[in-house]
């Protein structure tokens, strides 16, 4: 977890120092975490956020493009035809979980589409809900960190492509 500064005040992570520099509000949050077999998972169920506003960073491979990134609410599932025209792809699929760090520089539960795109530069594509509702909240980076900030904002950042992505 991360270190606590003076008086309760968390520490920035990458992506939070990412945002200030391009001067983008946003609002930290911390939410609980459980061990769920190997990898840490977020636990949404009593922090009184609807899960639809919260959205899961998926990282994906493309048989033309190579990585990209998918970016949909944890409630939705992402539909890989649909990702694949908009990106371009005859198909894509999930990185495997043991090549994820290689690939993104982020464990699974910590993906962020600040961090990759930042770090890697990977096309970023983000459910067209996000575009509709405005304000959404994406991983900060760290298992249970994350940020909320306008879609629009983050789709300007990592030069993202709003679409039909969802099942």
């Amino acid at each position: 977890m991360s270190k606590k500064k003076k008086k309760g005040k968390i520490s920035k992570t990458l992506v939070e120092q990412i945002l200030d520099k391009h001067k983008i509000e946003y609002q930290q949050f911390v939410f609980p975490t459980y061990q769920d077999g190997d990898v840490k998972q977020l636990n949404v169920d009593h922090i009184g956020i609807d899960d639809h506003v919260i959205y899961k960073t998926l990282a994906l491979t493309g048989s033309q493009t190579g990585p990209l990134v998918g970016v949909i609410p944890v409630d939705e599932h992402l539909s890989y035809k649909k990702l694949a025209k908009l990106s371009g792809n005859k198909k894509v699929g999930m990185i495997p979980l043991k090549n994820l760090v290689a690939t993104t520089g982020y464990e699974h539960g910590a993906n962020t589409p600040i961090g990759i795109y930042e770090t890697k530069g990977f096309p970023i594509y983000i459910s067209e809900i996000a575009k509709e509702q405005g304000t959404i909240i994406v991983s900060s980076g760290k298992i249970g960190r994350s940020v909320q900030l306008k879609a629009t904002d983050l789709a300007d950042l990592v030069h993202g492509t709003f679409g039909d992505i969802t099942e």
